[in-house]
C-alpha cells in the first residue's frame, strides 16, 4: 500500500548503526522482505509483483528490520487492491 515502509538498521563496525528506509512511493505498490542465502532483501513492488527498486543487506550485519504498514483513521490497515 502506498506510505507503507521498512526501516532496516545495519552494523556498520567501529561506525555503530545506519538506518535505511525503502518506502511504496505509489498507489498499489507494496514493501516486500525476504531473507535467503544470508542475503536479507527488501524490494518495492508493484501489483504484478515487478521489483521497482531493491536493498539486499548481509544478514549479520542487520540489527533490525522495523516495518511500518499505513493505517486508515480508525487505526486498521486498509484493504488491499490486490
Amino acid at each position: 500500500m502506498k506510505g507503507d515502509r521498512v526501516e532496516i538498521v545495519i552494523d556498520v563496525g567501529g561506525e555503530g548503526t545506519r538506518t535505511y528506509e525503502v518506502v511504496a512511493t505509489r498507489a498499489g505498490r507494496r514493501v516486500e522482505i525476504t531473507n535467503r542465502r544470508g542475503v536479507v532483501e527488501v524490494s518495492e513492488v508493484t501489483r504484478t509483483g515487478g521489483p521497482v527498486r531493491t536493498a539486499r543487506f548481509m544478514a549479520s550485519r542487520v540489527l533490525a528490520l522495523v516495518e511500518h504498514p499505513v493505517l486508515d483513521e480508525q487505526g486498521h490497515r486498509p484493504r488491499d487492491p490486490r
